[in-house]
């Protein structure tokens, strides 16, 4: 119930959650905990489930602020960041280019690169052609270039004989084009950017031996390790990657960098930055604030005051 005190009192905030990507139902899961944060913080809260009618919505709700809890295609590649500026409302995270750029993996990798930010090779391929052949040689990763949470992905092991076939199946919903990069074995690393600072560099261990989609979500699905068990030079320049990846892509707010770290080889590279990255139970970037002293309450209020605070004023 909300609260008829705090430091949210009298604030009406639309929590936008669901939506129509593939990643809904986590969605759903970071917008109901971040909802009920709001109300422990005694904002007025409305729970939005984010659909095409979102406009008409929105403008017949008129919120101070927007919590933008959606995750993948249309809530975090700039679509609805664009829906907000139009109708002038505040909201949480990054603006629409940074939105946009982050999401697609080949040009945000590009930026970074640019600005000094070691990422993985590979390339952009039609997902057929990569469907039919190995398209570089394997071991190596498939992924879509316009989705998040490792919806999609596929690591395809040295010695295989043929790419994932998926690829080419009449189902496949995540776009013609898809990211085919050499698969950096070690150790998968993230860190969280928060008002520009690195908070963590948390270690993470899937029990599926791959950090995909089950391995994020699922109860029991991966190990995190805060801080990661790294020489202390590695997670300096993980988290200074982090940091200038952040910087690179024109993001605010809240993002986490998704890394590979290979101690045997010395490679450490990003992989990829999420600017709207999960608040469900096992996500990384609670567990990140909360390792630097950061309760989730807290987390959350500062995120919506960040995204109040600086109002359509964005890239």
């Amino acid at each position: 119930m909300r609260s008829s005190s705090g430091p949210l009192a009298g604030t009406h905030v639309a929590v936008l959650m669901g939506g129509i990507s593939a990643e809904r139902d986590v969605s759903l899961v970071s917008g109901a905990a971040c909802a009920e944060a709001l109300e422990h913080l005694g904002a007025r809260v409305t729970r939005v489930d984010a659909g095409r009618d979102l406009p008409e919505v929105l403008s017949r709700l008129k919120p101070d602020v927007c919590f933008n809890a959606l995750h993948g295609a249309w809530g975090e590649d700039g679509c609805v960041q664009g829906v907000l500026e139009t109708l002038a409302l505040p909201y949480t995270h990054s603006g629409v280019l940074a939105s946009a750029l982050a999401m697609d993996k080949t040009k945000a990798k590009a930026v970074m690169a640019a600005a000094g930010v070691p990422v993985p090779g590979g390339g952009l391929f039609n997902r057929f052609e990569a469907g039919r052949t190995h398209v570089i040689d394997p071991p190596y990763v498939v992924k879509p270039n316009a989705e998040g949470s490792s919806v999609g992905v596929f690591r395809v092991f040295e010695g295989a004989n043929s790419p994932p076939q998926e690829l080419l199946s009449p189902s496949w919903t995540f776009g013609e084009e898809v990211v085919v990069e050499p698969y950096v074995p070690g150790l998968e690393l993230a860190v969280a950017v928060m008002d520009g600072r690195p908070l963590a560099v948390t270690e993470i261990d899937a029990r599926t031996g791959f950090y995909d989609y089950e391995a994020k979500y699922g109860e029991g699905g991966s190990v995190h390790t805060v801080p990661a068990r790294i020489p202390a030079e590695v997670g300096a320049a993980a988290l200074s990657h982090a940091r200038a990846a952040h910087i690179a892509l024109g993001c605010s707010g809240v993002t986490r960098s998704d890394l590979r770290y290979d101690p045997v080889n010395h490679i450490l590279v990003l992989l990829e930055v999420n600017t709207q990255p999960g608040m469900t139970p096992t996500s990384l970037v609670p567990e990140q604030a909360a390792h630097t002293g950061i309760g989730f309450d807290e987390l959350v209020l500062w995120i919506t005051e960040d995204g109040h605070a600086r109002g359509g004023a964005r890239r």
